[in-house]
């Protein structure tokens, strides 16, 4: 399968990658990327993702107009599109070099290209629909929503936001739908079994877990065959007689919102029938529902929900986790999954629009308006007062996204109060709380307005005469 070179110089934009490239890395975490599927990099530039990809055992090849011209084209499992449309400046090429990645797809492509926030990175004039450098080479910065939208135009699916400036477009509707139930309701996986008694006691906690027993295809192999002895009832029996009955109530009712919650995201990115979503939600919505119509009828209210600014707001002020300030209610990763349901449709659907960024520490969700934004704070478990290195947010309403850096900010905003925006049973919240209830009482909070930034929060700390050792407050000494 021959495919002409692209028609001007574009070497230039392509980079020497002594790891995976962002969009590999992700779709590797997604398991869309995995050693039983093929791999084709079209337009790999140098083949940094193709070489990184063969030593993690996958079968991958790469082909590039440039520097690997000769690659024979085949089709292939996954095809990345890894930061190509947005180097071409012929629009008519540019739509057509994505239809033949999509040809070359079996399985998934994954498309991505640099965003508008990278506008200050870029010097160049403008030319055509975007931006020609110093370097004379091309660049087309994608509005999050816009690249989304463009690659649904061209392929004919529905797609999914994977992360900033990365999307999926999945060539079967049930990939796609078993990946967004992966991402609202990760599997916890399936306990060890070495012989009946234990596959046994994995089959248990799958009940406690999930609210009701697996069917034989949800069951791994191995443990299926320990089990296969052993009569359906039977194994009812063994299961119903060791599971703890609070735990099973408990696992119906999340994952009976669960449900819910997937089948509103569906319909935010489009629903389809009922024979097209995952076995285990096909099963989950016949042992909790009267009928696929009453479970979709529900969700739709759900999703109707968060519309009611002052619906949103009375889940806000209900939740057990996060900080609620006058205008936004932030919530630490680890305690997303405790939010109220409607508040979790809130934060996956701005996620499934503009896709959330790799690292990130507290989502905030804003009280009026939609709007989400993942903040990071990569030392937030190891600094008392972490600083925010990012903000990635989206507006729901319009799907505008922005971003903001404090990478290079010499007074950049950080945290108090930690334990606030964690769930009460984390195992960090009574140290938290115990700096926070020194920092009160040495005087440190009395100008709420000052501390907000690095530099305020260090002139109160000398006001007060305090230094940090780690979580511990201590007196300040003279040098």
């Amino acid at each position: 399968m021959k495919r002409r070179a692209w028609s001007s110089d574009r070497r230039l934009t392509a980079i020497s990658r002594a790891s995976l490239s962002v969009p590999a890395r992700q779709a590797l975490i997604d398991k869309q990327i995995a050693t039983d599927r093929t791999i084709l990099d079209y337009g790999c530039g140098r083949g940094g993702d193709v070489r990184a990809l063969r030593q993690l055992k996958c079968n991958a090849a790469g082909w590039d107009p440039f520097y690997q011209a000769d690659t024979r084209l085949e089709p292939a499992d996954v095809v990345l599109l890894t930061y190509v449309l947005n180097v071409i400046e012929d629009p008519h090429e540019r739509r057509k070099t994505l239809k033949e990645a999509w040809e070359l797809t079996n399985t998934v492509l994954v498309a991505s290209a640099r965003l508008t926030w990278e506008r200050s990175k870029v010097k160049g004039e403008a030319f055509g629909d975007g931006l020609l450098t110093s370097r004379r080479t091309f660049q087309h910065l994608f509005g999050a929503s816009e690249l989304r939208t463009y690659v649904e135009e061209v392929t004919g699916v529905r797609t999914v936001s994977a992360a900033p400036g990365i999307v999926y477009a999945f060539k079967d509707e049930r990939a796609r739908l078993s990946y967004l139930a992966r991402r609202i309701a990760p599997d916890a996986g399936w306990l060890t079994s070495k012989d009946t008694t234990s596959a046994i006691a994995a089959v248990v906690d799958y009940v406690e877990r999930r609210g009701r027993l697996p069917r034989l295809e949800e069951v791994p192999q191995p443990m299926a065959e320990l089990l296969g002895h052993l009569r359906t009832n039977e194994v009812r029996r063994l299961v119903r007689g060791a599971a703890d009955f609070s735990e099973v109530e408990q696992g119906k009712k999340q994952t009976t919102l669960n449900t819910l919650l997937f089948l509103a995201v569906e319909l935010f990115n489009g629903r389809g029938p009922f024979n097209s979503l995952p076995l285990s939600v096909q099963l989950d919505v016949r042992a909790f529902f009267t009928s696929y119509k009453e479970a979709c009828q529900r969700s739709d209210r759900l999703l109707l929900k968060l519309r009611d600014d002052m619906y949103i707001r009375r889940a806000m002020h209900a939740s057990a986790v996060g900080k609620l300030t006058p205008t936004a209610l932030y919530v630490h990763q680890r305690a997303v999954d405790h939010l109220p349901t409607v508040l979790r449709l809130y934060e996956h659907c701005a996620s499934i629009a503009a896709g959330r960024p790799q690292s990130w520490t507290l989502a905030k969700l804003r009280h009026h308006g939609r709007a989400v934004s993942w903040l990071d704070y990569p030392d937030f478990d190891t600094d008392p007062h972490p600083r925010c290195l990012s903000s990635y947010q989206v507006d729901l309403k319009s799907l505008e996204t922005s971003h903001t850096s404090y990478a290079d900010s010499e007074n950049r905003p950080l945290l108090h109060r930690k334990q606030e925006f964690l769930s009460p049973d984390d195992p960090d919240v009574e140290r938290y709380k115990r700096l926070t209830v020194a920092e009160v009482k040495a005087g440190l909070y009395d100008h709420p307005h000052l501390i907000g930034t690095e530099n305020g929060w260090e002139a109160e700390l000398v006001r007060c005469s305090r230094t940090l050792r780690g979580h511990r407050l201590v007196r300040r000494t003279e040098d």
